[in-house]
């Protein structure tokens, strides 16, 4: 059988209205003359057909291609008379006016001539391959051929465009792709913008406009493996050849990546392109302003080279004579052809060797959805019963059902779920994966040798023959995978002892499971239908060596974690000692897979992993009888070996801490049918008690497991619920990939936090609309890495609250360049509590058109400001491009000169703002008639005004207060409350209050003095009984109940416990419902051992220590109820220092308080 003459990936799919069938591809016979005559006309007559029709569709396609190294063969299959071209030659000349002899300069005329002769013969002679290269291309891509029996099929007649959408970004997936579909599949339908196969060279937004006036532009397409990458980019030059679409082109030259590998030596990029097209041997370049060219680089997870775009020396030339990888990292970055048009694909692991700044535009490939689903199986089964029973089962189970999004693994179900209802002895129906590709290989195998007309056997159990050839394509897989290759040359058949020969006597087994296609120079290129097909066979080959030969696939040496991890040495239940037990083979090769795996950065043996754990189960392998050796152990033996597989599993549960390689252990303890955790997990959230329950990090992962595998997308997925260590929230991050709002405030995250998170928002059709992440320590590096998600086309985030992260100016730059993503949908922008200062309000402002004008909501309070940055605020204000309704600057120093800049900003009819925060800003009179004097000239859109915590005097009151009878301005709240003349300070300070000890709390060993303001552990008092006394613990409250926001400052010594609680705390015995600190009424600061901590419930935070030790003994608390805000601050000479802030939801009034040691005393200064 003559091979096609040049290869292109095989993993491939069609995502469309029509049937599907199995992978075709296209092949190449001896293509003569006389058969181009046959299947070809001279002249081809325009198709009326559309693109979208009603013919069904085989099996999911492969494409071959033919030769494009032989100058022969293109002279072979062109027609005599060659096919008349659609595209018209460009040119900048157009056709000039008539020339007038009578008095013009004649001279002048004829060098105009000349010259205009001599611009087209140069542009004559770059186009002159023009025709030859479209014919070329589209008589290799016109047909498809349907496996073994060699139908030919015109691609226009069962080709419909795949599903494609603006979106992905190139940082790398830490999940296995088979977690990525899982993921995708459980997602409701969003606003997406969705792009055809042949718009891919047309930019989207302004600023890939702006881009291609510099160069080409670059797109780059993702898809895991099967969604049908390659399908696109030929369908796309088949349409180009034969002059459907995008005839603005002049070339299109794909070059695979599959194909380079191949290439040895040095070449310029024009002897490159040679290689595919002999055509251009004569052109020394075909760069210039009037062609325009495409670059398709397909497969770029194939490559086999590393793109080193850091230390690859620079090129311009196209005709200097460089390495391949040297040409490609050129050309991708513009050095050479910076005017040429440029179309990657690969899967989503490789996409981040290409650099951002390479990339204008990235689309992503999807699989099927529902109805394209049912659609392809009903036409795929023409019998409608049949189809019907199909469409059931799959739906029936959840991993059938998800794993049908593929296109290709829908082909495999419906081959294999067809031949086994057809026949009269019904086995078992597949429900996994493992039992899905178990009889698909049977089935192949079976069919192969009907074909063949071989002598019957067992379907069921394979000839000798096939059993060991299968056996070495499972080594094959096996040895690829580990290198991470999903594409293989003849010397890495040999490597596993299969001859290329004997490979192509097994066309039609093959054909069906294992890829054969003919690349550049004629050599073979193979590769496996499917990723997870080669995955399985993997894990076969690992079984069998394991069973049949007693050889071990991983070395123990590359996996072994500790001496306890040896062959014969465990742990034993409690972990305390090690047993000693007999040699397992069986076990010791789980152990060494599962180690193996979670080295892995990307999971690429997540699945394989997940196979071998299923094919451990006797059920599985006697699917497989005719293929694995018996395990010859006795069932008591089998069930120590998967009891201790279990274990081990589970212990590395515990211990992980990747969320994701953890997630992946749960999927193999359920194809052990070892469910216990998540089953324990699953009684614990169905009790309601999940809230009170203070769970282990292995606890974590289960109840994320079964939260990320539920079908439901949580509305609200609150952290602090679950969980009360740093460990534990961290297992949990990956839940917000299933859920709309996400609440994570104070949950002890740092910036390595924010790398998971800014991974969640690129997931595919992650549904986060609201992501806080407040009161978390992120500082600016972790919103760099959270903007990384920010800045995918696919993040759908609309709310982000940064609200006290450690953040400063850096961040604002940082934001201000994901707003600027042309999809960013950041509309609610909380930043409060940061030391961001005017700097950061300027780099947020500047430039005419900010991306700040698209925020609605931005909070600034607290934020360290001045008069400064409101000129800033005052340009956005005024503009008309800005959207901004509410502007929350409380608790700056704004002073009258802020407000009088501010309110330049609203008296312009352009402002839209509805809300406007002030309080506590140190505004006065004069700020007051400002503001009333911006109402006045622009009295319709400000609804809400708060200016509490100032002071406005009586006639800044009254001028506001008059807007309340402007028929006009009718604000809906307007707040100047606690408008005392003592707030004009700076800081908490302006918030202070007088408190005073109360006796009838204070435990009997307390001595309170100085007008109830000081306390001091004492000798025994003769305090009379009394409900609120303390009867136990060293404490004392304050006679007033807080809200609003107040400030208060002690000075301590000794051994000090400064609190806030509920007037509810208990005052009896010695549990913790009476303790400060220790139960869920109060909150507080520890003072002792030198060391400071603070405590919520028994909650123990440290704190770490200052430094310039010891800690000050004047210690300040601030206090905003409505905020839900209580701040610690160390004062030293007069200077706050921000310690601790608890973030919670008030629900009473706070009653300051005090634990006081021996030898301590506390006493409450007066706040100047």
């Amino acid at each position: 059988m003559e091979r096609p003459d040049s290869p292109v990936p095989s993993c491939l799919s069609m995502n469309s209205e029509h049937s599907m069938g199995r992978p075709l591809y296209f092949r190449e016979e001896d293509s003569s003359a006389e058969q181009v005559h046959q299947e070809r006309p001279d002249s081809p007559v325009p198709s009326c057909q559309s693109e979208k029709d009603e013919h069904t569709m085989g099996r999911p396609i492969d494409f071959r291609e033919g030769d494009l190294s032989s100058e022969q063969g293109v002279h072979q299959e062109r027609s005599d008379s060659p096919v008349p071209s659609c595209v018209p030659m460009k040119s900048n000349h157009t056709m000039e006016r008539p020339v007038s002899f009578g008095e013009g300069d004649l001279s002048s005329h004829q060098g105009r001539v000349q010259h205009e002769k001599s611009t087209q013969m140069k542009f004559q002679t770059v186009l002159r391959p023009h025709q030859d290269i479209k014919t070329k291309l589209g008589l290799k891509y016109q047909h498809l051929s349907e496996g073994h029996q060699g139908k030919r099929t015109l691609v226009k007649d069962i080709y419909t465009d795949l599903y494609i959408t603006e979106g992905g970004s190139g940082w790398i997936n830490e999940e296995h792709e088979v977690r990525q579909i899982e993921m995708a599949f459980k997602r409701e339908n969003t606003q997406e913008t969705t792009i055809k196969s042949n718009d891919i060279f047309k930019p989207v937004s302004q600023q890939q406009w702006d881009n291609t006036k510099l160069r080409g532009l670059r797109n780059l397409t993702k898809g895991i493996a099967g969604i049908g990458k390659t399908v696109t980019v030929q369908k796309v030059i088949l349409d180009w050849a034969e002059g459907e679409a995008n005839q603005d082109i002049d070339f299109m030259f794909p070059l695979p990546f599959r194909d380079l590998n191949l290439i040895k030596g040095q070449y310029s990029l024009m002897q490159l392109l040679s290689l595919y097209f002999p055509e251009l041997k004569e052109i020394d370049s075909i760069e210039d302003d009037e062609t325009k060219t495409v670059f398709i680089l397909d497969g770029l997870d194939e490559y086999r080279l590393h793109l080193d775009f850091k230390n690859n020396q620079k090129c311009y030339d196209v005709t200097e004579s460089n390495s391949v990888d040297v040409l490609l990292t050129n050309l991708i970055e513009g050095n050479m052809f910076p005017s040429a048009l440029l179309w990657i694909t690969t899967r989503p692991a490789a996409a981040n060797q290409i650099p951002p700044e390479c990339v204008d535009q990235v689309t992503e490939i999807r699989g099927f959805n529902e109805a394209q689903k049912d659609e392809y199986l009903r036409k795929k089964i023409t019998n409608p019963n049949l189809a019907n029973n199909i469409i059931k089962h799959i739906k029936s189970s959840r991993t059938l059902h998800i794993m049908c999004h593929i296109p290709v693994f829908c082909w495999i179900s419906a081959t294999v779920l067809e031949m086994m209802l057809k026949q009269e002895e019904k086995d078992e129906i597949p429900n996994t994966l493992i039992q899905m590709y178990s009889q698909f290989i049977l089935i192949q195998t079976s069919v192969k040798n009907k074909y063949n007309k071989a002598t019957e056997t067992n379907p069921k159990e394979p000839s000798q023959t096939d059993k060991e050839m299968i056996l070495k394509l499972s080594k094959l897989a096996f040895q690829q995978l580990q290198k991470g290759n999903l594409i293989f040359y003849e010397e890495d058949l040999r490597e596993c002892g299969i001859d290329v020969t004997e490979a192509s006597g097994y066309s039609a087994l093959c054909t069906e499971i294992f890829i054969e296609e003919c690349g550049l120079y004629h050599k073979k290129v193979f590769s496996f239908v499917h990723l997870s097909l080669q995955e399985f066979l993997a894990a076969v080959h690992a079984l069998e060596s394991c069973l049949g030969k007693e050889e071990h696939v991983f070395p123990p040496k590359a996996v072994t974690q500790s001496p306890f991890h040896c062959d014969d040495v465990e742990d034993n239940d409690d972990g305390d000692d090690v047993e000693v037990r007999k040699p397992d083979k069986l076990y010791d090769l789980y152990r060494r897979a599962v180690d193996q795996a979670l080295i892995s950065k990307n999971g690429h043996l997540d699945l394989f992993l997940r196979f071998l754990m299923g094919l451990s189960l006797k059920s599985n392998q006697d699917l497989l009888k005719g293929l694995l050796t018996q395990a010859g152990s006795t069932t008591q033996q089998n069930m120590e070996t998967l009891k201790r597989t279990e274990k081990y599993l589970s212990d590395k549960i515990k211990k992980e801490s990747s969320p994701e390689r953890t997630i992946n252990l749960f999927h193999c303890l359920n194809e052990l049918g070892a469910n216990s955790l998540v089953e324990n997990m699953q009684i614990t959230l169905r009790s309601g008690i999940l809230s009170e329950a203070k769970l282990q990090p292995h606890q974590c992962s289960a109840l994320t497991y079964l939260l990320l595998m539920s079908e439901d997308v949580l509305e609200e997925f609150d952290l602090k619920r679950y969980n009360r260590s740093a460990e534990g929230y961290q297992r949990f991050l990956p839940v917000v990939k299933n859920c709309k709002r996400a609440l994570l405030s104070s949950c002890n995250l740092n910036y390595e936090s924010c790398k998971t998170l800014g991974l969640a928002l690129q997931t595919s059709k992650c549904l986060l609309k609201e992501l806080d992440i407040s009161y978390n320590h992120l500082e600016d590096r972790g919103v760099e890495l959270l903007c990384a998600g920010l800045t995918s086309p696919i993040c759908k985030i609309q709310t982000l609250v940064l609200a006290r992260c450690k953040l400063t100016s850096k961040s604002c730059e940082t934001l201000i360049s994901a707003l600027r993503t042309p999809n960013c949908l950041l509309r609610d922008l909380i930043l409060s509590y940061n030391h961001l200062e005017d700097r950061g309000v300027k780099l947020l402002c500047a430039g005419p058109a900010t991306p700040i004008f698209n925020i609605r909501t931005l909070d600034l309070g607290h934020c360290g400001l001045t008069e400064g940055c409101c000129l800033y605020l005052a340009s956005v204000l005024r503009s008309p491009n800005s959207q901004i309704k509410k502007l929350e600057l409380r608790d700056n120093d704004l002073k009258d000169a802020g407000v009088t800049q501010l309110s330049t900003g609203m008296e312009d009819p352009n402002c839209k703002l509805h809300a406007l925060g002030l309080s506590g800003c140190l505004v006065t009179e004069e700020g007051c008639a400002s503001l009333a004097s911006a109402l006045r000239s622009n009295p319709f859109n400000l609804r809400e005004l708060d200016l509490s915590y100032n002071y406005p005097g009586d006639s800044g009151v009254k001028l506001l207060s008059a807007g309340l009878d402007n028929l006009q301005w009718r604000p809906e709240k307007l707040s100047m409350d606690h408008c005392e003349n003592d707030r004009l300070k700076s800081g908490p300070r302006k918030y202070a209050c007088d408190l005073t000890l109360d006796l009838n709390t204070a435990y009997t060993h307390l001595s309170v003095s100085e007008e109830n303001r000081n306390v001091t552990f004492s000798e025994l008092q003769p305090y009379p009984v009394h409900t609120e006394r303390f009867d136990y613990w060293n404490q004392v409250l304050c006679s007033e109940g807080l809200t609003g926001r107040c400030y208060w400052e002690v000075e301590r010594n000794g051994e000090v416990v400064i609190a806030v609680t509920y007037k509810g705390i208990s005052r009896k015995g010695k549990d913790d419902d009476s303790r400060l600190g220790y139960n869920d009424k109060s909150w507080s600061l520890d003072f002792y051992d030198n060391r400071c901590f603070a405590y919520h419930h028994s909650k123990k935070t440290s704190i770490p220590d200052p430094a310039s030790s010891p800690w000050p003994n004047r210690v300040g608390v601030y206090l905003d109820w409505p905020a839900g805000t209580l701040s610690f601050y160390s004062i030293s000479s007069d200077t706050l220092s921000h310690i601790h802030t608890f973030h919670c939801t008030f629900t009473e009034p706070l009653y300051p308080g005090f634990w006081v040691g021996s030898d301590s005393s506390v006493s409450l200064c007066q706040v100047k």
